[in-house]
């Protein structure tokens, strides 16, 4: 392969884009905004779907957690897909699929329709992330125009993942729970009206064989990896859950190898020789990690905590994805005058800041330094994720941009399931010790360690005094947690920001 080169934000402009070329990404912009929206509108419709399909317990959290599963797997396949065949085509046939995996959890009658919706879901979220970032890098040639366009991009990404609860939430309020799904239908159905007439087809010439036993091992690393850690997450570690991480981290060393191995490979691995290649990826990883993080246990905080309702939450935390939306496009602004290394490590420090803030967080304190917190972490994943995705795809020739994509987002998927679990962890193994149970018999006690929300409905059933001990137990242990969890996430922040600053002065 050819030497790999980062464009310089100061170069002599290429070719500029045409209004024509601005209109597609509206529509590649609107992709990505429903394919966010739909990993967290779910959420506030599950008290619906258990109460009519009646799902167990093992069915409920297979409707919550395939379409990230499938998502995650299938990236780097799909993203190396749309170079050989075509992203544009790819991107409409996942639009078209989208739309009918939607149509038919829609109107599932069964837990086993929806799981099976939902797994095609993610097959055909798998096919637009990457293929929309990949025709990003060859429609905007032009440095500025193209990181311009990432940031719009990304704040598409960030403003759909937090219009999710909101919307879910007014469409339960006036209609079933189908309706969180068949919201999707009319921007599918725009994306394949006009995505032929704005968008270009991009592929690459030459693209060599690709190589099913390499797609095989990607997928046979990402599923086993991400079930592992959100279970983990969600009830401790355990021998299966180590058994399948093991099975991952295996599938991962045999897709690494078989890539050195071949002479086109999936991914080709000389792209991490790359410093800012690298560093971007590793930066994306992070950010989203804390970001993740910083989220889940916040959400409880608020809710179980505070004692706000689920849409009040959702509000409250809208200042800090407002902040990730509004960070995304001014990034692409602010390296106009600096470089992109100095405007990340700058985000990143800013997060740190945010995640140290929560450190005075305290039972009583009122959501106000919250929201300061997670305003400027949410700044800095902004701005990461503009800058990280534009150096990514920046670093490889525009026929091979899917396949950089597909990197890229599986570091975003990588980051949320880990932020969630390891961040998660740190919060509970607090939570757990510090509970105080000691008035509680066996199956109470379990119940009131298993989460914090366990602890509050154990309460509810106890006497008056007892029930307000162990409420005020557990609110203590929870904010004991996040300050643990809070303190780990701003020294990653820090440490991140200055790795960023030393391996990317250049760029």
């Amino acid at each position: 392969m050819s030497e790999i080169r980062m464009p310089s934000m100061q170069s002599v402009p290429e070719q500029q884009a045409t209004p024509k070329d601005w209109l597609g990404l509206v529509v590649l912009a609107f992709a990505v905004l429903l394919i966010a929206v739909d990993g967290t509108v779910l959420d506030l419709a599950l008290p619906f779907i258990s109460s009519d399909l009646a799902p167990s317990s093992n069915q409920l959290l297979w409707i919550i957690d395939v379409y990230s599963f499938v998502l995650a797997g299938l990236l780097i396949t799909m993203g190396t897909l749309g170079d050989r065949v075509g992203r544009r085509k790819l991107l409409l046939i996942g639009a078209a699929g989208f739309g009918i995996a939607s149509v038919v959890a829609a109107f599932s009658d069964s837990p086993e329709m929806l799981i099976t919706a939902r797994v095609l879901q993610g097959v055909s979220g798998a096919t637009l992330m990457p293929a929309t970032l990949g025709l990003i890098r060859t429609i905007f040639k032009d440095p500025r125009q193209r990181v311009m366009a990432i940031g719009l991009w990304g704040a598409m990404a960030g403003g759909g993942a937090a219009a999710g609860p909101l919307v879910g939430g007014w469409l339960l309020e006036h209609f079933w729970w189908g309706s969180v799904f068949l919201v999707n239908i009319p921007v599918m159905l725009a994306l394949i009206a006009f995505g032929p007439l704005v968008i270009p087809e991009s592929k690459d010439p030459h693209p060599g064989k690709f190589d099913l036993p390499s797609s095989g091992l990607s997928m046979l690393a990402l599923v086993p990896l991400v079930y592992a850690v959100k279970e983990t997450a969600a009830h401790g570690l355990s021998l299966l859950n180590l058994v399948v991480a093991v099975v991952g981290v295996i599938a991962g060393i045999a897709f690494v190898r078989r890539q050195r191995s071949l002479d086109d490979p999936m991914i080709d691995l000389k792209l991490f020789s790359n410093q800012a290649f690298s560093t971007a990826v590793f930066t994306n990883f992070l950010s989203v990690f804390a970001l993740a993080g910083v989220l889940f246990f916040g959400a409880q905080y608020l809710q179980l905590v505070l004692g706000n309702t689920p849409l009040e939450a959702g509000l409250l935390l809208l200042p800090g994805t407002a902040s990730s939306i509004v960070t995304s496009l001014v990034a692409a602004y602010l390296i106009r005058f600096w470089s992109s290394g100095t405007v990340l490590a700058a985000g990143l420090a800013a997060a740190a800041v945010g995640a140290a803030l929560l450190f005075g967080l305290r039972v009583d304190s009122g959501p106000t330094l919250f929201i300061l917190g997670f305003v400027l972490v949410g700044a800095g994943a902004g701005i990461a994720l503009t800058l990280t995705s534009n150096l990514v795809v920046g670093a490889v020739e525009p026929e091979r941009a899917g396949a950089a994509s597909a990197v890229s987002e599986t570091a975003y998927e990588l980051g949320i399931a880990l932020g969630v679990a390891v961040l998660g962890t740190v919060v509970m193994s607090f939570f757990r010790r510090g509970l105080d149970v000691s008035n509680l018999a066996g199956e109470q006690a379990t119940s009131a360690q298993e989460t914090l929300g366990g602890a509050a409905s154990v309460a509810r059933s106890l006497p008056t005094e007892v029930g307000a001990a162990l409420t005020d137990s557990a609110h203590a242990a929870f904010v004991t947690g996040m300050h643990a969890a809070s303190a780990a996430t701003a020294v990653v922040m820090a440490a991140t920001a200055v790795v960023v600053a030393v391996r990317l002065r250049r760029w």
